[in-house]
């Protein structure tokens, strides 16, 4: 599996909904990428993932998309990343 690193992250609260991100590298990887989280309670989120800056490899992208959807540690990784940057982090 490859290493995964954080390299920014925050998420605020706008109006009556959580608003996230986190900007993360992955090891063999051209490009880093973003993935922004969204949820009306807090518990349940919704994401996109896009590349943060320049466009890389969309093969990799595609991996890493399908990566999100199965992995469901990467993905409380990466939104607990965005949580603890927070201003609300308890």
């Amino acid at each position: 599996m490859s290493e995964i690193r954080i390299e920014r992250a925050d998420m605020k609260r706008d109006d009556d909904q959580f608003v996230g991100y986190t900007v993360f590298t992955i090891d063999g990887h051209s490009s880093p990428y973003e993935i922004t989280f969204l949820s009306k309670n807090g518990r349940d989120w919704d994401y996109s993932l896009s590349f943060a800056g320049e466009p890389g490899q969309e093969e990799q992208f595609l991996q890493i998309d399908e990566r999100m959807e199965s992995d469901n540690e990467l993905f409380d990784d990466l939104l607990d990343a965005a949580i603890d940057a927070s201003e609300f982090s308890t």
